[in-house]
């Protein structure tokens, strides 16, 4: 797929570019419907991004966020994507949170697929070093998963996730990637080429506008 690319000198204003689109698209989308509905990926690269969000003029009120992946770990762990948008985004903010403390999974992953809006507004992703997305990683079988928006992964890093699926993503009517640091760089030429040979390059939706530093553009 065709990826509009933005490049900016740094970390922080790369942060605060991506602040300003998630704010801007989200009074579009409230404005012509009602309400906002926006996927955010975990780990810690977009901290910066949802600390800049927050202190924006939303609307909470409208907005309704989902987790595009997260680590199936106890809820006090340090490591659940969950304590991010928790410790980031303010107490009106609505979160959809991934049910990966129940004890069957697959039949959690179906029920938060039942819960997702016919199409996300806008869909927050990164890049691995490695290509991946969301918890969608090399070799991994969920790759392969076409019939569900919502499936299990394998352990990765010590960890099995729940994520969205290639069908869950293609759910999003904008797709937002953020990339940073030089050991992006790779990664993120294969994406822009639309490499399958990484699971990122595999990623379809309606549209997609990749904001990358400088060190991962150059």
């Amino acid at each position: 797929m065709y990826h509009e690319e933005r490049t900016f000198p740094d970390g922080a204003t790369l942060a605060h570019a991506a602040a300003h689109f998630v704010v801007e698209t989200a009074h579009l989308a409230v404005n012509s419907k009602g309400i906002f509905n926006l996927a955010v990926s975990g780990g810690n690269s977009p901290r910066a991004m949802l600390e800049v969000f927050a202190a924006s003029p939303m609307p909470w009120a409208q907005t309704v966020i989902y987790q595009v992946d997260e680590r199936v770990v106890a809820a006090d762990d340090p490591l659940r994507n969950l304590r991010l948008l928790r410790e980031c985004l303010p107490k009106a903010a609505v979160v959809r949170a991934m049910p990966v403390d129940e004890g069957d999974l697959e039949r959690a992953a179906d029920e938060y697929a039942l819960s997702l809006p016919k199409w996300f507004d806008l869909v927050h992703l990164g890049l691995g070093p490695d290509g991946h997305t969301a918890s969608l990683v090399p070799g991994d079988p969920v790759l392969e998963v076409d019939d569900r928006d919502v499936a299990i992964s394998g352990e990765y890093q010590g960890h099995q996730r729940m994520t969205l699926t290639y069908p869950g993503l293609a759910r999003a009517r904008k797709l937002l990637w953020l990339v940073s640091g030089a050991d992006k760089h790779r990664a993120l030429s294969l994406l822009l080429r639309g490499d399958h040979s990484i699971p990122a390059g595999r990623v379809e939706a309606t549209s997609s506008l990749v904001m990358a530093d400088a060190a991962a553009a150059s």
